[in-house]
């Protein structure tokens, strides 16, 4: 029993903590003062099924307040989840799951990747959607990978 709660409470912890690599970015706005707007590609590993990388485009607002975190990022944002190399299932899978997310604003504002399963199709399902603590937003992405027909996914 223990050791299950040990072994949630850490991928939670792993869940929780996944980070983006940046990829690269252009530049969309010249500013004068501060960082120019631009837009971000980053890179991150579902921490849940290994061989599955997303990647994840989005804005970033520059200027003085971009430069000190004080800016609040546009909702547009893509994203493309892609089999990277051998699936495996790090345990059982809810039917939807949060798998990351990073703040766009400096209060209330986030962007979310959720990872949802399709059992019927055999297919993870990857969506990206901005929200905020009043009203989010409509604009969201959504892509999928297969997975084999061999490999089962494992539900909770």
């Amino acid at each position: 029993m223990y050791k299950m709660l040990a072994s949630a409470t850490l991928l939670g912890l792993a869940c929780a903590a996944a980070q983006a690599e940046t990829v690269g970015s252009v530049d969309t706005v010249f500013k004068l003062i501060g960082p120019d707007h631009k837009i971000v590609v980053e890179a991150y590993d579902d921490p849940r099924v290994t061989g599955v990388s997303c990647y994840l485009s989005r804005a970033k607002t520059g200027g003085i307040k971009g430069a000190v975190g004080l800016a609040e990022d546009k909702a547009d944002a893509s994203v493309a989840c892609r089999q990277v190399g051998a699936l495996q299932f790090n345990g059982k899978l809810p039917r939807q799951e949060e798998v990351f997310t990073e703040r766009a604003s400096i209060f209330f504002k986030h962007v979310r990747v959720v990872r949802m399963v399709d059992p019927k199709r055999n297919a993870l399902i990857y969506l990206v959607y901005s929200d905020r603590l009043i009203d989010g937003s409509p604009k969201n992405s959504v892509t999928a990978v297969p997975v084999p027909a061999n490999l089962p996914i494992p539900l909770r």
